[in-house]
């Protein structure tokens, strides 16, 4: 009998409390050097920034399914390091709001999502792309790398209007499955953690690997921020590539 509670209870601590990470927030991490970062983009619903996201082509933003609810209308922010500094200019509609056919928001599967912009942005200073990570080379255990977001700096804390960044590191699959369990797919997603990382919420943000997207910040544990215990979770971009380029045409 006490081997069988000892179980038990060992089980229970094993299901992990999953949050996805939605509103963008970057913890123990610094301010970034103003448009460093020129493919990072606003998600914003009714003026209130929700998600993250980057710019792969001038029409097009690679984000996470779940940063979209049917019927929620958004907009897209780019060119931007502070959220107070309002510029008409930078502000795009979405047209077209395509999730991945696969996305199942209950495992965390094909959390990825392509928004198309009414207009080209044009590219200038400010504004810029950022490379797609074709093959599992990009995203090597101990790789250095590294997100960004807008936010709250730790769990419930007051936004932050100024982009942050943080390094991180790329961790082995054996750790990121022992540490998720049936959760972590291998050839879908990557999990990463380092001296700083994403929070509640860094949702549709990249995961940069020299100076390449090789992930889209997905969940990771609602207690947890930046835990070993439960890595942030990210979404493979290489192992959506055919996808993304049939829709888009050009990546």
């Amino acid at each position: 009998m006490t081997i069988i509670i000892i179980s038990l209870l060992l089980l229970v601590s094993f299901v992990p409390h999953l949050t996805f990470t939605a509103h963008v927030g970057i913890e123990d991490g610094t301010e970034a050097k103003p448009h460093s970062r020129p493919y990072m983009v606003s998600l914003q619903y009714y003026g209130q920034h929700i998600c993250g996201g980057f710019l792969i082509t001038e029409e097009f933003v690679l984000t996470a399914a779940h940063c979209w609810k049917k019927c929620d209308i958004l907009t897209v922010v780019v060119g931007t390091h502070d959220l107070r500094e309002k510029n008409d200019c930078n502000s795009f509609k979405v047209t077209s709001y395509i999730p991945h056919p696969d996305y199942n928001s209950n495992t965390f599967e094909n959390d990825i999502m392509l928004l198309k912009l009414n207009k080209n942005v044009g590219l200038s200073n400010n504004i810029g792309l950022i490379s797609l990570s074709k093959n599992r080379k990009s995203a090597k255990a101990d790789t250095l790398c590294s997100v960004a977001g807008w936010g709250t700096l730790w769990l419930n804390g007051p936004p932050i209007d100024r982009l942050r960044e943080a390094e991180t590191v790329i961790m082995c699959n054996a750790e990121c499955e022992y540490r998720w369990g049936p959760y972590y797919k291998a050839s879908k997603m990557i999990c990463v953690y380092g001296h700083g990382g994403t929070c509640i919420g860094d949702s549709g943000g990249p995961l940069v690997c020299n100076n390449t997207a090789v992930g889209i910040t997905a969940f990771g544990d609602r207690y947890l921020c930046n835990s070993r215990l439960r890595p942030n979770m990210y979404t493979r971009i290489s192992a959506y590539i055919p996808w993304i380029h049939n829709i888009t045409g050009n990546v």
